[in-house]
Protein backbone atom coordinates (compact mmCIF):
# COMPACT_ATOMS: atom_id res chain seq x y z
CA UNK A 1 0.00 0.00 0.00
CA UNK A 2 1.42 3.37 -0.98
CA UNK A 3 2.33 5.72 1.86
CA UNK A 4 0.59 9.08 2.18
CA UNK A 5 2.56 12.30 2.55
CA UNK A 6 1.84 15.82 3.86
CA UNK A 7 0.12 18.20 1.47
CA UNK A 8 3.06 20.63 1.56
CA UNK A 9 6.11 18.35 1.92
CA UNK A 10 8.90 20.94 1.55
CA UNK A 11 7.28 23.38 3.97
CA UNK A 12 6.65 20.55 6.44
CA UNK A 13 10.26 19.39 6.12
CA UNK A 14 11.46 22.92 6.83
CA UNK A 15 9.46 23.00 10.08
CA UNK A 16 10.68 19.57 11.18
CA UNK A 17 14.30 20.53 10.50
CA UNK A 18 13.96 23.69 12.62
CA UNK A 19 11.85 22.33 15.46
CA UNK A 20 12.67 18.66 16.04
CA UNK A 21 15.57 16.28 16.58
CA UNK A 22 14.46 13.97 13.78
CA UNK A 23 17.11 12.64 11.40
CA UNK A 24 17.16 13.83 7.80
CA UNK A 25 16.20 10.31 6.74
CA UNK A 26 13.13 10.32 8.99
CA UNK A 27 12.05 13.70 7.66
CA UNK A 28 12.66 12.67 4.05
CA UNK A 29 10.63 9.47 4.43
CA UNK A 30 7.75 11.25 6.14
CA UNK A 31 7.61 14.05 3.56
CA UNK A 32 8.28 11.93 0.48
CA UNK A 33 11.48 13.80 -0.37
CA UNK A 34 15.04 12.83 -1.18
CA UNK A 35 17.33 13.03 1.83
CA UNK A 36 19.54 15.48 -0.10
CA UNK A 37 16.56 17.81 -0.46
CA UNK A 38 16.17 17.80 3.31
CA UNK A 39 19.91 18.41 3.67
CA UNK A 40 19.62 21.40 1.34
CA UNK A 41 16.72 22.80 3.37
CA UNK A 42 18.76 22.42 6.57
CA UNK A 43 21.83 24.04 4.99
CA UNK A 44 19.67 26.79 3.46
CA UNK A 45 21.07 25.96 0.02
CA UNK A 46 17.75 24.88 -1.50
CA UNK A 47 16.71 26.76 -4.64
CA UNK A 48 13.37 27.77 -3.11
CA UNK A 49 12.73 29.09 0.38
CA UNK A 50 9.66 27.60 2.04
CA UNK A 51 7.62 29.02 4.90
CA UNK A 52 7.69 26.27 7.57
CA UNK A 53 4.39 24.44 8.02
CA UNK A 54 3.68 22.96 11.46
CA UNK A 55 2.44 19.38 10.90
CA UNK A 56 1.05 19.26 14.46
CA UNK A 57 -1.25 22.22 13.90
CA UNK A 58 -2.09 20.99 10.41
CA UNK A 59 -3.20 17.64 11.81
CA UNK A 60 -0.54 15.62 9.96
CA UNK A 61 1.07 14.47 13.21
CA UNK A 62 0.32 14.29 16.91
CA UNK A 63 2.85 14.91 19.69
CA UNK A 64 2.94 11.27 20.78
CA UNK A 65 3.98 10.13 17.30
CA UNK A 66 6.58 12.88 17.05
CA UNK A 67 8.08 12.09 20.47
CA UNK A 68 8.27 8.40 19.58
CA UNK A 69 10.20 9.18 16.39
CA UNK A 70 12.59 11.57 18.12
CA UNK A 71 13.38 8.90 20.72
CA UNK A 72 14.10 6.26 18.07
CA UNK A 73 16.09 7.32 14.94
CA UNK A 74 15.00 4.11 13.22
CA UNK A 75 11.28 4.82 13.69
CA UNK A 76 9.27 5.87 10.62
CA UNK A 77 6.71 8.59 11.20
CA UNK A 78 3.18 7.86 10.08
CA UNK A 79 0.88 10.52 8.68
CA UNK A 80 -2.21 11.09 10.80
CA UNK A 81 -5.30 10.84 8.64
CA UNK A 82 -8.25 13.05 9.45
CA UNK A 83 -11.37 14.61 7.93
CA UNK A 84 -9.45 17.82 7.28
CA UNK A 85 -7.43 16.10 4.57
CA UNK A 86 -9.57 16.42 1.47
CA UNK A 87 -8.81 15.93 -2.18
CA UNK A 88 -8.01 19.16 -3.97
CA UNK A 89 -10.23 19.98 -6.89
CA UNK A 90 -8.60 23.23 -8.00
CA UNK A 91 -5.12 24.65 -8.23
CA UNK A 92 -1.85 23.34 -9.70
CA UNK A 93 -1.75 19.90 -11.29
CA UNK A 94 -1.38 17.10 -8.74
CA UNK A 95 1.16 14.42 -9.58
CA UNK A 96 1.16 11.08 -7.73
CA UNK A 97 4.14 10.66 -5.41
CA UNK A 98 5.33 7.67 -7.43
CA UNK A 99 5.82 9.92 -10.45
CA UNK A 100 7.29 13.01 -8.78
CA UNK A 101 10.83 11.72 -9.22
CA UNK A 102 10.18 11.66 -12.99
CA UNK A 103 9.34 15.36 -13.18
CA UNK A 104 12.94 16.59 -13.68
CA UNK A 105 13.37 14.16 -16.60
CA UNK A 106 10.14 15.41 -18.20
CA UNK A 107 11.13 19.04 -17.69
CA UNK A 108 14.57 18.40 -19.20
CA UNK A 109 12.94 16.83 -22.28
CA UNK A 110 10.70 19.85 -22.87
CA UNK A 111 13.54 22.31 -22.30
CA UNK A 112 15.74 20.40 -24.75
CA UNK A 113 13.20 19.77 -27.49
CA UNK A 114 10.92 22.81 -27.18
CA UNK A 115 12.90 25.80 -25.88
CA UNK A 116 10.08 28.08 -27.04
CA UNK A 117 7.86 26.80 -24.21
CA UNK A 118 8.00 29.17 -21.24
CA UNK A 119 8.69 28.21 -17.65
CA UNK A 120 5.12 29.16 -16.72
CA UNK A 121 3.71 26.81 -19.35
CA UNK A 122 5.97 23.96 -18.22
CA UNK A 123 5.00 24.62 -14.62
CA UNK A 124 1.31 24.22 -15.42
CA UNK A 125 1.56 21.08 -17.53
CA UNK A 126 4.07 19.22 -15.33
CA UNK A 127 2.93 20.59 -11.97
CA UNK A 128 6.24 21.93 -10.74
CA UNK A 129 7.85 25.21 -9.70
CA UNK A 130 9.56 27.78 -11.91
CA UNK A 131 12.58 27.54 -9.60
CA UNK A 132 13.02 23.87 -10.44
CA UNK A 133 12.66 24.56 -14.17
CA UNK A 134 15.23 27.37 -14.02
CA UNK A 135 17.66 25.11 -12.17
CA UNK A 136 17.32 22.47 -14.92
CA UNK A 137 17.67 25.08 -17.68
CA UNK A 138 20.94 26.44 -16.27
CA UNK A 139 22.05 22.98 -15.10
CA UNK A 140 22.32 24.00 -11.44
CA UNK A 141 19.76 21.47 -10.18
CA UNK A 142 21.05 19.54 -7.17
CA UNK A 143 20.46 16.20 -8.93
CA UNK A 144 21.50 17.30 -12.44
CA UNK A 145 23.94 14.39 -12.89
CA UNK A 146 21.06 11.92 -12.67
CA UNK A 147 18.52 13.79 -14.82
CA UNK A 148 17.88 12.25 -18.25
CA UNK A 149 15.49 13.96 -20.71
CA UNK A 150 12.43 11.75 -21.17
CA UNK A 151 9.14 12.37 -22.95
CA UNK A 152 6.66 13.55 -20.27
CA UNK A 153 3.87 11.70 -22.07
CA UNK A 154 5.76 8.42 -21.77
CA UNK A 155 6.40 9.18 -18.11
CA UNK A 156 2.67 9.71 -17.55
CA UNK A 157 3.08 13.34 -16.46
CA UNK A 158 0.70 14.67 -19.13
CA UNK A 159 -1.27 13.49 -22.16
CA UNK A 160 -0.12 13.69 -25.78
CA UNK A 161 -3.02 16.03 -26.54
CA UNK A 162 -1.98 18.40 -23.75
CA UNK A 163 1.62 18.41 -24.91
CA UNK A 164 0.68 18.96 -28.57
CA UNK A 165 -1.59 21.85 -27.64
CA UNK A 166 1.15 23.40 -25.51
CA UNK A 167 3.75 23.08 -28.27
CA UNK A 168 1.38 24.64 -30.81
CA UNK A 169 0.47 27.52 -28.49
CA UNK A 170 4.10 28.21 -27.60
CA UNK A 171 5.17 28.09 -31.26
CA UNK A 172 2.43 30.51 -32.25
CA UNK A 173 3.32 32.93 -29.46
CA UNK A 174 7.00 32.73 -30.37
CA UNK A 175 6.22 33.32 -34.06
CA UNK A 176 7.50 29.92 -35.10
CA UNK A 177 5.69 28.52 -38.14
CA UNK A 178 5.54 24.76 -38.09
CA UNK A 179 4.68 23.32 -41.51
CA UNK A 180 3.38 19.79 -41.70
CA UNK A 181 6.00 17.65 -43.49
CA UNK A 182 3.41 15.72 -45.49
CA UNK A 183 1.79 18.92 -46.74
CA UNK A 184 5.21 20.35 -47.64
CA UNK A 185 6.03 17.24 -49.69
CA UNK A 186 2.67 17.27 -51.49
CA UNK A 187 3.04 20.97 -52.32
CA UNK A 188 6.51 20.49 -53.80
CA UNK A 189 5.28 17.53 -55.83
CA UNK A 190 2.35 19.56 -57.18
CA UNK A 191 4.60 22.47 -58.14
CA UNK A 192 6.96 20.12 -59.97
CA UNK A 193 4.03 18.58 -61.87
CA UNK A 194 2.73 22.01 -62.90
CA UNK A 195 6.20 23.02 -64.02
CA UNK A 196 6.50 19.94 -66.24
CA UNK A 197 3.03 20.58 -67.71
CA UNK A 198 3.96 24.18 -68.57
CA UNK A 199 7.22 23.05 -70.21
CA UNK A 200 5.35 20.39 -72.20
CA UNK A 201 2.75 22.95 -73.35
CA UNK A 202 5.52 25.34 -74.38
CA UNK A 203 7.26 22.64 -76.42
CA UNK A 204 3.99 21.69 -78.11
CA UNK A 205 3.37 25.32 -79.02
CA UNK A 206 6.86 25.67 -80.51
CA UNK A 207 6.45 22.44 -82.46
CA UNK A 208 3.10 23.64 -83.85
CA UNK A 209 4.62 26.98 -84.83
CA UNK A 210 7.56 25.30 -86.54
CA UNK A 211 5.20 23.00 -88.44
CA UNK A 212 3.06 25.94 -89.57
CA UNK A 213 6.12 27.81 -90.83
CA UNK A 214 7.30 24.71 -92.69
CA UNK A 215 3.99 24.41 -94.56
CA UNK A 216 4.02 28.07 -95.58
Amino acid sequence: MAQDYPLMPHATAAWLVDNTALTFTQIAEFCGLHVLEVQAIADETAQAKHIPRDPLRAGDLDQVELDRAQADPGYRLKLKKGPEQQRRTKGPRYTPVSKRQDKPDGIAWIVKNHPEITDGQISRIIGTTKTTITAIRDKSHWNMANITPKDPVTLGLCSQRELDALVAAAAKKAGIEKVDATFEHDRDELLETLKKEREAAARAARDALDAAEGDA
